[in-house]
């Protein structure tokens, strides 16, 4: 039987820690006053705010698996830049590539040897044949779904409730009320119907009836969805998808920027998927801003038009000479297959431990994994698709996992209770995440 938690219990453990949180970080707590005089909401990035306690931690310097703050804590990192940084922070192999190469020319608007590369070792990796190189996983999506537009003559994008692919328009949407699409989210200036379309993941008869009007110019889709936690496809529904796209005419971009936690070459490899797009950035240049699309012979030649292929498809720090050197020496030495199979023993490693804490205790929680990217909710079974997920949010002991996990020395992804393993994460990392993880079960189930 489930042992329920009382909510008081858990807001009173809340409060504790997080005066705790303030106290040993008077640091950061100075220098986020300061910061708030010149930088808008206190930070460079609004949401750095979203980090637990009362203010972000500042950090002195970031190596390896391993953050150290002004303060002086060090923490076992398992946020890793949201992915950014999924290879640690700044490999050998990456930061020497970008240092010779700075040296040498940093953006020149031409190719180099490099992108020659990069191009071959991303088809043998994820199939597709040709490839275009941006900066953010944003304008990888953006500009795959312009490309979609022009090749189908089709203006809607269908995308899955609880999805996130960066601050692209069009995926800024959530179901609400029905069918209707609508703004859900806090996004400010978002159209509220930026031509999407929105459905709940692993639902086939939605997707069908979604794609039968034929005027979806494309499906942007992750693999597995992350955003939302880690929600898996359902048996036989990403065959649907592929099967589907092809019948009504709809072209499909697979984002594997997150779920390159998979392996080398991502679920699309794993799977065997078929994209006609597929886009991934955030981790593929160590850290530096880069990102790729990779598109089919058959896409690319319905948009040969001409010789001058027209603007708004790229930008002149896109698929620089520093890029292509970081990509290159991140592919060939950091995100090898060796380093795949290292990261994912690990990542099962801590979501086992997990899962025994889990069952011994009886909380109803579960935990879930995709490669070397676990999640833990606090619900008993994995939700299905993103309202599902929505709907078993839980903001008070979400905000404690956070400060509890911070005051101990451990870093978790702010927007979830999400942990990523890197090449250089130890066991002897994941051992200590456990044993706090299960502290915190402890504190919560004492006088409850």
């Amino acid at each position: 039987m489930a042992v329920e938690i009382s909510r008081s219990r858990i807001r009173s453990v809340v409060s504790k820690e997080e005066e705790e949180f303030v106290s040993t970080h008077p640091k950061s707590g100075a220098l986020f006053e300061r910061a708030k005089k010149s930088l808008f909401r206190g930070v460079p990035m609004s949401w750095m705010t979203e980090w637990p306690g009362s203010f972000p931690i500042f950090v002195k310097e970031a190596r390896n698996a391993r953050l150290t703050d002004v303060d002086g804590h060090s923490y076992v990192d398992l946020c890793l830049g949201d992915s950014g940084s999924l290879t640690g922070h700044s490999p050998g192999p990456t930061a020497d590539a970008i240092c010779n190469q700075v040296h040498r020319g940093m953006t020149c608007m031409l190719p180099s040897e490099d992108a020659i590369w990069v191009g071959e070792e991303l088809t043998r990796r994820f199939g597709l044949p040709l490839w275009q190189i941006y900066t953010t996983a944003t304008d990888a999506d953006r500009f795959a779904i312009r490309l979609a537009r022009k090749a189908t003559g089709r203006r809607q994008v269908l995308v899955f409730d609880g999805c996130y692919h960066g601050s692209v328009d069009e995926a800024l949407v959530t179901v609400k009320d029905g069918p209707r699409v609508a703004q859900g989210r806090e996004v400010i200036g978002a159209l509220p119907n930026p031509a999407s379309r929105v459905i709940q993941f692993n639902d086939v008869d939605a997707l069908e009836r979604a794609l039968s009007p034929r005027d979806v110019a494309c499906v942007l889709a992750e693999p597995a969805m992350t955003n939302a936690g880690i929600i898996h496809p359902e048996p036989g529904y990403l065959d649907a998808l592929r099967d589907m796209t092809r019948r009504y005419g709809t072209l499909l971009i697979i984002d594997e920027t997150h779920t390159i936690c998979a392996g080398p070459g991502g679920m699309t490899r794993t799977l065997g998927l078929e994209p006609d797009f597929l886009t991934i950035g955030k981790s593929i240049a160590g850290g530096l801003p880069a990102a790729a699309m990779g598109l089919t012979h058959e896409v690319a030649a319905k948009l040969q038009t001409g010789k001058r292929f027209g603007i708004g498809i790229g930008g002149t720090l896109a698929g620089t000479v520093l890029q292509m050197a970081a990509i290159r020496a991140t592919l060939d030495k950091v995100l090898t297959e060796e380093a795949f199979q290292r990261m994912i023993a690990v990542a099962t490693h801590l979501a086992d431990g997990v899962a025994e804490v889990i069952e011994e205790k009886g909380v109803p929680w579960h935990v879930n994994r995709l490669g070397c990217r676990a999640e833990y909710r606090f619900v008993k079974d994995p939700p299905k698709n993103g309202a599902m997920s929505e709907a078993v949010f839980d903001p008070d002991l979400d905000a404690l996992v956070h400060v509890f996990m911070a005051n101990r020395g451990i870093l978790l992804t702010p927007f979830h209770t999400m942990v990523l393993i890197s090449p250089q994460t130890t066991i002897e990392d994941v051992d200590l995440h456990n044993r706090v993880f299960t502290e915190l079960v402890e504190t919560l189930l004492a006088s409850n």
